[in-house]
């Protein structure tokens, strides 16, 4: 048999596409085969089969399977479309999506390994236990999506019990077929084992496997192996689960739909909530993506029929009352210019957080941004921490006295003076979670709990966090009531439900209101809803549950729409900006990026590329047309301009419509490879392309 096989070239090599091979038994596509690749043996994917070798080489040059992985059931046709889909959509080689998608273990194993670990698999059981009697809100969303195709948007407020409506749709699901399977999907790992409890409480240990980067690889293979084999009937995970081999796959759950994580940021940059959609249909199963505050794009993708327009092809289902009597947290915004200059927080707000730990309630600060100060500077010289590899400040952390660059790693430690000009008098400016940590010791060292001991307060960052299991600790003694106050990054905005805090402030979130990011305020808009729905998660408490926001700009349109917890008011209204501006949700974008030794260079190809692009597609007839309905703009440095002595550059692609733009981009590609062997162009590490990206 001559068969056509996917395997693992390197990023922008020339050998993108299928491989043919011979193979002297017969196999059969989906199959897992080893092959020899260059001096290696590889492992790869039987894609296709041929009746013969190709026209274009002689059999005699063709070589051979060295082995097929007995005993594996096939990757079914399902899984081999998502997976030639993400390649073609997010302009990647096809091997090197089919292989990354697949447990890394998977390819040092012997067939002799791997049979061992198929006979350790068994058929898992189910044992679903009832839930919690559901509010009326529920039922009606859960008959919604009995009654409909989907894709459904879930627009739920934070504690309306959004993740009881995901269970019970898992539940009846597996009560229609008992060889079904479901996946679940978190934007983050530390979401993971907080849901993971909860689903294997309701359907039982054996039925739930969890897929996501933590897991060691003999973890990885095991689940992967549970799925593929359909024992395993729900899936848990975090972006890299929507590529799971799962055969008997009838629903699909993105919790958090909105969360930036569901996109990779390197290698193929795919969207794991939009291949969820994807996938969905391939398989022919529900889609439910849920969130208190939507992306713009699922919000646009779900706005309901008007006159002159059909509206979206995703049905929006409402729950926007919280569980039992509880009620949202009410938005105090604190004005601070009218605060002591350089105050870090207000009186009121510390007057707040006082009164609530004296009555043995917590409150939890949050501030993104690590580390004692953002930066070090010399008043005399004007020296700042910068890092020399990177375009960027060196982050001063004060507990074990270093300088830390938070983008290439570089850490030394803080000079006793100047290394400029020698004066020993070098201060911190601004502020992060450290100080903010200390500053509140300081303010509330003599404040008592009721039982008379002093304050409590921990901070949670990517610092506190780093040690296996600190994470978890952590948020336990949080739940336990061992803490009173908590201070954090986005960390601990997202999803968690602490059942004692009543109070949470955001301490400076100014600076996303004017960045050059035309999506920073819905991530900000975003992120102060879901912290807000950490206050009042308790019904008793709710009623006096507030939520505090320090800012410059109060009277800003984005907090008058948080004051109101008003969603659709906020959504309306940056809609209509990015329609005025042709941005994204209405246009469709791609980023090329080209890193290299200096700006120069990266730059340089990047317009070469953009030159080269529109003379040969206005020279053929045939994709003439593409020039008037994509804009390719000129060729700029990344805000972030160097990261590890590497200079970066980006150029921008933008066009109103989708397929337009994958037609260009396919031919940029060709282009990119032209050019990449140009002896002017050697100085260019790598280029890729990040199709839908969301950051610009």
């Amino acid at each position: 048999m001559w068969i056509d096989i996917a395997v693992q070239a390197p990023a922008h090599s020339q050998v993108g596409g299928l491989l043919t091979y011979h193979s002297p038994v017969s196999v059969q596509a989906g199959q897992l085969v080893r092959v020899p690749f260059g001096q290696r043996e590889v492992l790869g994917v039987v894609w296709a089969m041929r009746d013969q070798a190709p026209a274009d080489m002689p059999a005699t040059s063709v070589r051979d399977v060295l082995g097929v992985l007995q005993g594996l059931p096939p990757l079914d046709a399902s899984w081999r479309q998502l997976v030639q889909f993400s390649a073609q959509y997010y302009q990647r080689a096809l091997g090197e999506v089919a292989l990354s998608a697949l447990p890394p273990q998977l390819r040092d194993l012997s067939s002799e390994q791997l049979a061992r670990r198929l006979k350790k698999q068994t058929d898992r059981t189910v044992q679903t236990t009832p839930g919690p009697a559901l509010s009326p809100e529920q039922i009606n969303v859960l008959d919604q999506m009995a009654n409909g195709p989907g894709p459904f948007l879930l627009f739920g407020s934070t504690g309306s019990g959004k993740t009881e409506v995901y269970l019970q749709a898992v539940a009846r699901m597996l009560a229609a077929d008992p060889q079904a399977q479901a996946l679940l999907m978190v934007p983050e790992i530390n979401l993971t084992p907080q849901l993971e409890e909860r689903v294997q409480a309701r359907f039982g240990t054996e039925a739930v496997v969890s897929m996501h980067s933590g897991m060691t690889p003999a973890q990885r293979l095991k689940a992967w192996l549970a799925a593929h084999a359909g024992h395993a009937r729900i899936v848990l995970g975090t972006r890299m689960a929507i590529f799971a081999s799962m055969p008997q796959l009838k629903l699909i759950v993105v919790d958090e739909e909105h969360d930036p994580s569901y996109k990779q940021q390197e290698g193929a940059r795919y969207s794991a909530r939009d291949l969820a959609v994807y996938r969905g249909r391939l398989q022919n199963a529900p889609v439910l993506l849920a969130s208190a505050t939507p992306s713009l794009e699922s919000w646009h993708l779900s706005r309901p029929a008007t006159k002159g327009d059909s509206g979206g092809r995703y049905q929006r289902l409402l729950m926007p009352s919280r569980i039992g009597t509880g009620l949202l947290p009410k938005v105090r915004r604190v004005d601070m210019n009218k605060q002591p200059r350089r105050a870090v927080l207000s009186t009121q707000l510390v007057a707040a957080i006082q009164e609530r730990v004296e009555r043995g309630e917590q409150c939890m600060l949050l501030l993104n941004r690590r580390g004692y100060a953002p930066v070090l500077h010399c008043a005399d010289c004007g020296w700042k921490s910068d890092c020399k590899h990177c375009s960027a400040f060196r982050v001063f952390h004060k507990i074990d006295r270093t300088l830390r660059c938070h983008h290439c790693g570089l850490t030394e430690r803080v000079p006793r003076a100047c290394p400029e000009c020698g004066n020993a008098d070098i201060a911190p400016i601004g502020r992060g979670t450290e100080q903010l940590e200390e500053h509140l010791g300081e303010l509330l060292a003599h404040v008592l709990r009721p039982d008379g001991t002093p304050v409590r307060i921990a901070r949670i960052d990517a610092d506190s966090t780093r040690l296996k299991g600190a994470l978890e600790s952590q948020l336990a003694q949080v739940h336990s009531g061992e803490v009173d106050v908590l201070v954090g990054t986005q960390m601990i905005a997202k999803g968690h439900d602490f059942r004692r805090i009543t109070l949470v402030a955001a301490v400076n979130p100014d600076t996303a209101l004017f960045s050059s990011d035309f999506r920073a305020p819905e991530r900000l808009f975003a992120l102060l809803m879901q912290a807000a729905g950490r206050a009042g998660r308790d019904a008793a408490q709710s009623a006096t549950s507030e939520m505090w926001v320090q800012t410059f700009h109060p009277t800003h349109a984005l907090f008058e729409a948080l004051k109101k917890h008003d969603y659709p008011a906020f959504a309306t209204s940056e809609l209509a900006e990015r329609t005025a501006a042709d941005l994204p949700p209405i246009s469709h974008q791609a980023l090329l990026r080209a890193d290299a030794r200096t700006q120069e260079a990266a730059q340089a190809l990047l317009n070469a590329a953009r030159e080269t692009l529109q003379a040969q597609l206005s020279a053929d007839p045939e994709t003439a047309d593409l020039v008037m309905q994509v804009s390719v703009y000129p060729a700029v440095p990344m805000s972030m301009q160097r990261v590890a002595d590497v200079e970066r550059a980006q150029m921008l692609l933008e066009s109103p419509k989708r397929m337009a733009l994958q037609k260009t981009l396919w031919h940029l590609h060709s282009v990119l490879h032209q050019l990449r062997s140009l002896p002017e162009h050697k100085g260019v590490i790598r280029w890729l392309v990040d199709v839908d990206p969301q950051a610009i």
